[in-house]
């Protein structure tokens, strides 16, 4: 995009470029690059290179360890960090967890787990979900009763991304009854190895696990993990949300992917030209990237304003249904100007010993996966129609 930055932003362009020539892993970059799926071990290990250079969290203030850095700094550096396929840090305790505690966390637990964040000592995941509050999250019914010094949990969460992985979770819970909904929940800090915990991993379609169960039964959780005050969870839970929300846009992602979009289709051929070519393909494409410039230009201002201190309001509603639908847009188009080399397997493929290179681009053997799991991007976080329902009443007061 031809976005116009100033000669001290584009040093730091050519900064954060050298960084990456220099300490990003090749093998790593190159399995980003083909879609396929990286370690829990990998995953830590581009965070510690990441935080030996002190820039695992960027949009922390350096009194916690973080870069400190504006809004234009974060953008190219998810901008150069996405075009080298560097992996992506994974948001649950840097992105969301983070600047909850720092803004709504005692001193004992800003002292104690943000540097556990960065270090990697503890790898967290998110308890917000459940099976019958999923969009409608104010009806979690995961209940939390408070004996002398802690809280007994008992309920379910679903859709617990790498929970598998997880030692640590965050937790909304209910811990009143009888007030309207969002007044009743409170939010905790849980050790994923306390006695009563069950993680039950969701197999997905491509047969990867990556989203699970969380089940607690009679759980004792201190009270000193509660997060600010009793009941007042749901205020923490949406100035959480919205800073999801913004990270879900996923500017610098996309533009990755329409880059790869391109150079396939320059090679992949229909009626005998370029698929690049073909006026109603090309018009699409052309679509995205217009919408993709626009959506970039609004996500600076939002983090703009998250820096100053403000927490995004309808904005990131905006960008959450806006950035979804393009990246399930280039998806799309990637399936299909991959034509028959999108097909997830060939028949063969299933017979037992049958070991053959994929055909086709590099990228055809995950076109077809990334589509599938991607339609998530459009439910996670707030579903779309929830979000249209917010940005409709916080903007045009309906």
């Amino acid at each position: 995009m031809d976005l116009k930055f100033s000669i001290k932003e584009e040093e730091f362009r050519a900064e954060v470029r050298g960084f990456l020539d220099e300490k990003l892993p090749e093998r790593l970059s190159e399995k980003v690059r083909l879609g396929q799926g990286l370690t829990k071990a990998e995953m830590e290990e581009w965070h510690a290179i990441l935080n030996h250079r002190g820039w695992l969290a960027g949009n922390w203030p350096a009194q916690y360890g973080g870069a400190e850095w504006n809004a234009v700094q974060r953008h190219i550096f998810e901008e150069e960090t996405t075009s080298a396929h560097a992996p992506r840090i994974v948001p649950f305790g840097l992105a969301m967890l983070g600047p909850v505690l720092q803004a709504f966390g005692s001193d004992a637990q800003k002292a104690h787990y943000l540097p556990r964040i960065l270090n990697g000592d503890d790898w967290w995941c998110q308890g917000y979900s459940e099976p019958g509050a999923g969009s409608d999250l104010a009806s979690l019914k995961t209940r939390a009763v408070r004996e002398a010094d802690h809280y007994i949990v008992n309920g379910q969460k679903t859709w617990t991304t790498l929970g598998q992985y997880a030692n640590m979770i965050f937790c909304l819970v209910r811990t009143d009854t009888e007030c309207k909904p969002q007044a009743g929940i409170s939010f905790l800090l849980i050790d994923m190895k306390t006695p009563g915990i069950t993680v039950r991993p969701i197999r997905l379609l491509d047969g990867s696990i990556e989203v699970n169960e969380v089940f607690f039964d009679d759980v004792k959780v201190p009270v000193e993990n509660l997060v600010g005050e009793e009941n007042k969870g749901w205020t923490y839970a949406k100035f959480l949300l919205t800073h999801e929300r913004t990270n879900i846009a996923g500017v610098g992602f996309s533009n990755a992917a329409l880059v790869a979009l391109k150079q396939v289709a320059r090679l992949q051929m229909s009626g005998g030209k370029p698929m690049i070519e073909n006026p109603h393909f090309a018009a699409r494409i052309a679509r995205v990237e217009i919408d993709l410039m626009a959506m970039a230009t609004t996500n600076l201002r939002v983090i703009s304003a998250a820096a100053r201190g403000q927490a995004p309001g309808a904005e990131s509603s905006m960008l959450k249904v806006k950035g979804t639908v393009i990246r399930q847009e280039i998806n799309d188009l990637t399936r299909r100007v991959m034509g028959p080399y999108a097909v997830p397997f060939t028949s063969e493929a299933l017979e037992e010993g049958d070991n053959r290179e994929p055909v086709g681009p590099q990228q055809a053997a995950t076109a077809a996966p990334q589509y599938f799991n991607n339609r998530k991007l459009s439910i996670f976080g707030g579903s779309n129609e929830i979000q249209r329902t917010i940005i409709t009443k916080a903007i045009l007061q309906l």
